[in-house]
């Protein structure tokens, strides 16, 4: 499960990273994002959803992101970074279906393939200050 859960993520960062920096239509991103990935019924809904459900948390999100990475203005994060604390931050506070150290795993994991040099000391960073802030009862562990 993990690997093909692991190639969901990918597909969602990829959804998140061209609403983000394109700005096209999550619907037509989505499907376009299915059409390009060979997952099964399962991480094909994972992907839908969990796109559809940070687009709708974004706010939110970003307020997170804001408030544990003080030093970095949103629009000078990385996009692939933010978009990757995106979908991590989701994870970790609103989802909870993952354990807090596996969506913090697979955060790194994506910032190593797809970001910079940085990117994954920043994402684990910033998602460890999120870890340790936020109450056991509403995180799952």
């Amino acid at each position: 499960m993990t690997g093909t859960r692991r190639e969901a993520r990918k597909a969602v960062l990829q959804a998140l990273y061209e609403i983000d920096c394109v700005r096209h239509q999550p619907e037509a991103v989505i499907s376009n994002t299915l059409d390009n990935h060979d997952l099964g019924p399962e991480n094909r809904a994972f992907v839908a959803e969990t796109v559809q459900s940070v687009l709708a948390q974004k706010e939110g999100i970003d307020a997170r992101i804001k408030e544990f990475a003080p030093a970095w203005p949103l629009a000078q994060i990385p996009v692939v970074d933010r978009n990757i604390l995106r979908l991590a931050i989701f994870e970790i506070l609103l989802d909870n279906k993952v354990p807090v150290k596996v969506a913090i795993n697979e955060a790194v994991e994506l910032a190593k393939t797809f970001g910079s040099d940085n990117s994954a000391r920043f994402v684990n960073g910033v998602l460890g200050r999120i870890s340790d802030a936020v109450p056991a009862e509403e995180r799952r562990e």
